[in-house]
């Protein structure tokens, strides 16, 4: 869900059982990321670059995701001149379209979306607003979140040109350089308009417990049915005892 730990909702969806320890993957092996050693305690003795981290992810992704081949596209004027005899149609386009001046946006084939805010909502608190900076990659960590707290992540974006066609949010979490955490959710399709869309996810709990507390690599995107990525975000969170 979250920019911080996807769907997760607990410290065993995070790796961890309830007392701490850490708990097996679908294969029933707990063992860590090849790349990463443990010592004798069992502890990780090295971790990864982010850029490591970050390169292997979508590897995993084009492996398990079907390939879906969609249709050409084609620009809203086209779209809105398409089979006028077709009332259904004519009804899901007004339906789709809404108030959107074709005249203006329709000889532009390809959808621009653009992020206008990230915010991390907690009941009781004040938002914690999150800069989006150009290179998309915050300096050091980005936000911190007490462990076991109620929180969810809410945004801005705006639509041109086009429709934006299943756009839809990717995350993925690291800590010592194993992969903790990776989900995906559907946003949907929208059309262009000269107002802003906010979007909110669905309320998460950060996992607690002293496994779950310390330093974590993230990667967010926010990517189209066509794979096209709109913004991809590099950073570092942190949860702690307490809120900052």
């Amino acid at each position: 869900m979250s920019l911080a730990v996807g769907a997760v909702s607990s410290s065993k969806s995070m790796g961890f059982d309830d007392k701490g320890d850490p708990v097996t993957d679908k294969s029933g092996s707990n063992d860590p990321d090849p790349e990463v050693v443990p010592d004798s305690g069992g502890r990780v003795g090295r971790q990864l670059s982010e850029a490591s981290l970050y390169a292997t992810e979508d590897e995993d992704d084009e492996d398990t995701e079907a390939k879906i081949q969609l249709g050409p596209m084609c620009t809203l004027k086209e779209l809105s001149e398409k089979d006028k005899d077709d009332e259904s149609l004519r009804r899901w386009k007004e339906q789709l379209l809404g108030s959107v001046d074709v005249n203006s946006v329709g000889e532009t084939l390809d959808p621009e979306v653009k992020i206008l805010s990230l915010a991390i909502k907690s009941p009781g608190r004040n938002d914690i607003l999150l800069p989006i900076p150009e290179d998309g990659n915050p300096k050091g960590p980005w936000f911190t979140l007490k462990e076991g707290s109620h929180y969810c992540l809410n945004f801005t974006f705006q639509v041109n040109n086009n429709i934006v066609s299943g756009l839809k949010y990717k995350n993925t979490v690291w800590k010592t350089g194993i992969k903790v955490d990776s989900t995906k959710e559907m946003i949907g399709t929208f059309s262009p308009q000269p107002e802003p869309y906010t979007h909110e996810m669905l309320e998460e709990t950060t996992p607690s417990g002293i496994f779950a507390r310390g330093s974590y690599s993230a990667r967010t995107q926010f990517l189209d049915d066509d794979n096209r990525c709109y913004l991809e975000l590099n950073y570092t969170f942190e949860i702690r005892k307490e809120w900052q």
